[in-house]
Protein backbone atom coordinates (compact mmCIF):
# COMPACT_ATOMS: atom_id res chain seq x y z
CA UNK A 1 0.00 0.00 0.00
CA UNK A 2 2.88 2.49 1.14
CA UNK A 3 4.50 1.54 -2.40
CA UNK A 4 2.01 2.33 -4.17
CA UNK A 5 1.29 5.88 -2.62
CA UNK A 6 4.94 6.32 -3.43
CA UNK A 7 5.10 5.33 -6.75
CA UNK A 8 1.85 7.64 -7.08
CA UNK A 9 3.29 10.41 -6.13
CA UNK A 10 6.51 9.99 -8.04
CA UNK A 11 4.32 10.00 -11.24
CA UNK A 12 2.34 13.15 -10.13
CA UNK A 13 5.47 15.13 -9.81
CA UNK A 14 6.96 13.49 -12.91
CA UNK A 15 4.21 14.81 -14.63
CA UNK A 16 4.11 18.03 -13.06
CA UNK A 17 8.23 18.75 -14.49
CA UNK A 18 7.12 17.81 -17.97
CA UNK A 19 4.44 20.11 -17.80
CA UNK A 20 7.05 23.30 -16.67
CA UNK A 21 9.05 22.34 -19.51
CA UNK A 22 5.69 22.11 -22.27
CA UNK A 23 5.14 26.08 -22.89
CA UNK A 24 1.82 26.55 -24.14
CA UNK A 25 1.09 27.48 -27.59
CA UNK A 26 1.43 30.49 -28.58
CA UNK A 27 -1.54 32.75 -29.78
CA UNK A 28 -1.25 36.55 -31.24
CA UNK A 29 -4.58 38.67 -30.54
CA UNK A 30 -5.38 40.95 -33.14
CA UNK A 31 -7.65 43.58 -31.70
CA UNK A 32 -9.87 45.82 -33.81
CA UNK A 33 -10.78 49.23 -33.14
CA UNK A 34 -13.29 51.21 -34.68
CA UNK A 35 -16.84 52.07 -35.63
CA UNK A 36 -20.06 50.28 -36.60
CA UNK A 37 -18.59 49.02 -40.10
CA UNK A 38 -15.66 46.71 -37.72
CA UNK A 39 -18.26 46.06 -35.14
CA UNK A 40 -19.56 42.31 -34.03
CA UNK A 41 -22.68 42.56 -33.04
CA UNK A 42 -23.57 39.22 -32.24
CA UNK A 43 -21.31 38.26 -29.49
CA UNK A 44 -23.27 39.98 -26.98
CA UNK A 45 -23.20 43.62 -28.27
CA UNK A 46 -26.00 45.26 -26.26
CA UNK A 47 -26.41 43.30 -23.25
CA UNK A 48 -29.50 40.58 -22.75
CA UNK A 49 -30.74 41.37 -26.31
CA UNK A 50 -30.99 38.57 -28.85
CA UNK A 51 -28.90 39.17 -31.99
CA UNK A 52 -30.97 37.64 -34.32
CA UNK A 53 -33.83 39.19 -33.63
CA UNK A 54 -32.73 42.90 -32.85
CA UNK A 55 -30.56 43.08 -34.98
CA UNK A 56 -29.82 40.56 -38.15
CA UNK A 57 -28.41 40.40 -40.84
CA UNK A 58 -26.56 43.83 -39.82
CA UNK A 59 -22.64 42.25 -39.76
CA UNK A 60 -19.65 44.16 -38.75
CA UNK A 61 -16.57 43.33 -41.11
CA UNK A 62 -14.72 42.03 -37.77
CA UNK A 63 -17.33 39.97 -36.94
CA UNK A 64 -16.47 37.58 -39.89
CA UNK A 65 -12.87 37.94 -39.49
CA UNK A 66 -11.98 35.18 -37.69
CA UNK A 67 -12.28 32.97 -40.41
CA UNK A 68 -9.86 34.60 -42.22
CA UNK A 69 -7.35 33.83 -39.45
CA UNK A 70 -7.11 30.28 -39.18
CA UNK A 71 -3.79 28.11 -39.36
CA UNK A 72 -3.53 27.26 -43.09
CA UNK A 73 -4.42 31.25 -43.93
CA UNK A 74 -1.63 32.18 -41.05
CA UNK A 75 1.15 30.72 -43.63
CA UNK A 76 0.21 33.33 -45.86
CA UNK A 77 0.80 36.46 -43.47
CA UNK A 78 3.92 35.00 -41.42
CA UNK A 79 5.85 38.08 -41.59
CA UNK A 80 2.72 39.54 -39.29
CA UNK A 81 1.41 36.88 -37.35
CA UNK A 82 4.13 34.61 -36.07
CA UNK A 83 2.29 32.17 -34.15
CA UNK A 84 0.46 29.19 -35.44
CA UNK A 85 -2.79 30.45 -33.63
CA UNK A 86 -4.49 33.72 -33.47
CA UNK A 87 -7.82 35.05 -31.67
CA UNK A 88 -9.69 38.04 -33.07
CA UNK A 89 -10.83 40.64 -30.53
CA UNK A 90 -13.42 43.16 -31.73
CA UNK A 91 -13.45 46.01 -29.64
CA UNK A 92 -15.48 48.17 -32.34
CA UNK A 93 -18.31 50.01 -31.61
CA UNK A 94 -21.08 51.58 -33.51
CA UNK A 95 -20.96 55.65 -33.44
CA UNK A 96 -17.66 56.20 -31.98
CA UNK A 97 -14.39 58.68 -34.00
CA UNK A 98 -11.07 58.32 -32.83
CA UNK A 99 -11.83 60.86 -29.76
CA UNK A 100 -14.99 58.95 -28.21
CA UNK A 101 -13.34 55.65 -28.21
CA UNK A 102 -10.66 57.07 -26.35
CA UNK A 103 -12.29 59.21 -24.20
CA UNK A 104 -14.79 56.11 -22.87
CA UNK A 105 -11.89 54.66 -21.92
CA UNK A 106 -12.27 51.75 -24.69
CA UNK A 107 -8.63 52.00 -25.84
CA UNK A 108 -7.39 51.91 -22.72
CA UNK A 109 -8.66 48.70 -21.92
CA UNK A 110 -7.30 47.68 -25.51
CA UNK A 111 -4.00 48.83 -24.09
CA UNK A 112 -3.96 47.52 -21.08
CA UNK A 113 -4.36 43.69 -22.59
CA UNK A 114 -1.62 44.65 -25.55
CA UNK A 115 1.22 41.95 -25.34
CA UNK A 116 3.81 42.06 -27.41
CA UNK A 117 3.56 40.23 -31.13
CA UNK A 118 -0.15 41.30 -31.25
CA UNK A 119 -1.83 43.22 -34.01
CA UNK A 120 -3.95 46.34 -33.31
CA UNK A 121 -6.01 47.04 -36.90
CA UNK A 122 -7.25 50.84 -36.13
CA UNK A 123 -9.81 51.95 -39.03
CA UNK A 124 -11.95 54.63 -37.89
CA UNK A 125 -13.39 57.78 -40.08
CA UNK A 126 -17.14 57.53 -40.76
CA UNK A 127 -17.94 59.05 -37.56
CA UNK A 128 -15.02 61.20 -37.05
CA UNK A 129 -16.64 63.11 -40.32
CA UNK A 130 -19.82 64.02 -39.46
CA UNK A 131 -19.61 67.69 -39.11
CA UNK A 132 -23.10 67.62 -38.07
CA UNK A 133 -22.78 65.43 -35.13
CA UNK A 134 -20.63 67.43 -32.62
CA UNK A 135 -20.66 64.76 -29.94
CA UNK A 136 -18.19 62.64 -32.12
CA UNK A 137 -17.03 64.58 -34.74
CA UNK A 138 -12.89 65.19 -35.28
CA UNK A 139 -11.55 67.56 -37.38
CA UNK A 140 -8.64 66.57 -39.89
CA UNK A 141 -5.76 67.04 -37.13
CA UNK A 142 -7.48 65.68 -34.40
CA UNK A 143 -8.05 62.48 -36.34
CA UNK A 144 -4.53 62.39 -36.97
CA UNK A 145 -3.10 63.16 -33.60
CA UNK A 146 -5.63 60.02 -31.88
CA UNK A 147 -4.17 57.48 -34.64
CA UNK A 148 -0.93 58.64 -34.11
CA UNK A 149 -1.43 58.10 -29.97
CA UNK A 150 -3.14 54.43 -30.87
CA UNK A 151 -0.24 53.70 -32.96
CA UNK A 152 2.57 55.35 -30.13
CA UNK A 153 0.76 53.15 -27.24
CA UNK A 154 0.55 50.24 -29.76
CA UNK A 155 4.27 49.98 -30.29
CA UNK A 156 5.10 51.04 -26.62
CA UNK A 157 3.66 47.82 -25.49
CA UNK A 158 5.52 45.51 -28.38
CA UNK A 159 2.45 45.13 -30.72
CA UNK A 160 2.11 45.84 -34.18
CA UNK A 161 -0.12 48.38 -35.49
CA UNK A 162 -1.80 48.52 -38.93
CA UNK A 163 -4.12 51.38 -40.32
CA UNK A 164 -6.92 51.13 -42.43
CA UNK A 165 -8.43 53.72 -44.15
CA UNK A 166 -12.49 54.43 -43.76
CA UNK A 167 -14.77 51.13 -45.65
CA UNK A 168 -16.56 52.97 -48.41
CA UNK A 169 -20.39 53.63 -48.36
CA UNK A 170 -22.55 52.86 -51.00
CA UNK A 171 -22.77 56.21 -52.40
CA UNK A 172 -22.12 58.15 -54.50
CA UNK A 173 -21.68 56.55 -57.93
CA UNK A 174 -21.42 58.34 -60.40
CA UNK A 175 -20.98 57.01 -64.31
CA UNK A 176 -20.62 53.61 -62.76
CA UNK A 177 -18.10 54.03 -60.36
CA UNK A 178 -18.44 54.30 -56.47
CA UNK A 179 -16.63 57.62 -55.73
CA UNK A 180 -15.20 58.22 -52.06
CA UNK A 181 -17.38 59.75 -49.43
CA UNK A 182 -14.93 60.31 -46.85
CA UNK A 183 -13.45 63.66 -48.19
CA UNK A 184 -9.72 64.27 -46.49
CA UNK A 185 -10.00 61.67 -43.86
CA UNK A 186 -8.49 58.80 -46.18
CA UNK A 187 -5.61 60.54 -47.02
CA UNK A 188 -5.19 61.81 -43.29
CA UNK A 189 -4.74 57.54 -43.05
CA UNK A 190 -1.86 57.63 -45.52
CA UNK A 191 -0.25 60.84 -44.09
CA UNK A 192 0.06 59.28 -40.68
CA UNK A 193 1.05 55.73 -42.05
CA UNK A 194 3.91 57.59 -44.06
CA UNK A 195 4.88 59.89 -41.17
CA UNK A 196 5.15 57.14 -38.27
CA UNK A 197 5.97 54.31 -40.77
CA UNK A 198 3.01 52.35 -40.27
CA UNK A 199 1.63 49.35 -42.45
CA UNK A 200 -1.40 50.46 -44.10
CA UNK A 201 -4.14 48.85 -46.24
CA UNK A 202 -6.58 51.64 -48.00
CA UNK A 203 -9.51 49.89 -47.44
CA UNK A 204 -11.46 52.62 -48.88
CA UNK A 205 -10.34 52.27 -51.99
CA UNK A 206 -10.11 48.42 -52.17
CA UNK A 207 -13.99 48.62 -51.01
CA UNK A 208 -14.59 51.13 -53.80
CA UNK A 209 -12.92 49.02 -56.56
CA UNK A 210 -14.93 45.91 -55.16
CA UNK A 211 -18.19 47.34 -54.81
CA UNK A 212 -17.88 49.07 -58.70
CA UNK A 213 -16.80 46.05 -59.96
CA UNK A 214 -19.77 43.97 -58.69
CA UNK A 215 -22.31 47.16 -59.61
CA UNK A 216 -24.90 49.69 -57.53
CA UNK A 217 -27.30 47.22 -57.74
CA UNK A 218 -25.83 44.21 -56.66
CA UNK A 219 -23.85 45.70 -53.99
CA UNK A 220 -26.91 47.62 -52.59
CA UNK A 221 -28.86 44.48 -52.30
CA UNK A 222 -26.52 41.77 -51.48
CA UNK A 223 -24.17 43.54 -49.66
CA UNK A 224 -25.65 46.67 -47.98
CA UNK A 225 -28.64 46.58 -45.86
CA UNK A 226 -31.26 47.44 -48.06
CA UNK A 227 -34.09 45.06 -48.07
CA UNK A 228 -37.78 44.94 -48.28
CA UNK A 229 -40.67 44.68 -45.29
CA UNK A 230 -41.22 41.36 -43.75
CA UNK A 231 -37.79 40.14 -44.77
CA UNK A 232 -36.13 40.17 -40.87
CA UNK A 233 -37.57 39.78 -37.79
CA UNK A 234 -35.41 43.01 -37.01
CA UNK A 235 -36.47 44.92 -39.92
CA UNK A 236 -40.48 44.76 -40.29
CA UNK A 237 -40.45 47.68 -41.90
CA UNK A 238 -37.73 46.77 -44.46
CA UNK A 239 -33.84 48.72 -44.18
CA UNK A 240 -32.75 51.39 -46.65
CA UNK A 241 -29.25 51.88 -45.69
CA UNK A 242 -26.11 52.41 -47.33
CA UNK A 243 -23.56 52.30 -44.94
CA UNK A 244 -24.22 49.18 -42.83
CA UNK A 245 -23.11 45.48 -44.02
CA UNK A 246 -25.13 42.22 -44.78
CA UNK A 247 -23.32 39.48 -43.73
CA UNK A 248 -22.61 38.65 -47.63
CA UNK A 249 -21.14 42.58 -47.43
CA UNK A 250 -19.09 42.03 -44.30
CA UNK A 251 -17.44 38.77 -45.45
CA UNK A 252 -16.39 40.17 -48.59
CA UNK A 253 -15.02 43.50 -47.03
CA UNK A 254 -13.34 41.06 -44.65
CA UNK A 255 -11.96 39.50 -47.61
CA UNK A 256 -10.45 42.66 -49.00
CA UNK A 257 -9.08 43.22 -45.20
CA UNK A 258 -7.18 39.91 -45.55
CA UNK A 259 -5.83 40.49 -49.13
CA UNK A 260 -4.50 43.94 -47.60
CA UNK A 261 -2.40 41.80 -45.05
CA UNK A 262 -1.21 39.36 -47.35
CA UNK A 263 0.38 42.38 -49.59
CA UNK A 264 1.69 43.67 -46.24
CA UNK A 265 3.67 40.53 -45.80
Amino acid sequence: MKSRFIISILCMTLAFAIMSFIKPKARTTVYLIGDSTVADYANNYEEGKDYMKTRYPVTGWGQVFQQFLVKDSLKKIDKLIKTDSAFVDDRARGGRSTRTFFQEGRWRLVYENLKKGDLVLIQFGHNDGAEDKTERYVNIEGYKEFLRLFIEQTRAKGAKPILLTPVARNFPWKEGKLQNVHGLYPDAVKEIAKELNVPLIDLNQKSMDFFTKKGQPYASENYFMNFPAGLYEAYPNGQKDNTHFQTKGAVEVARLVFEGMKELN
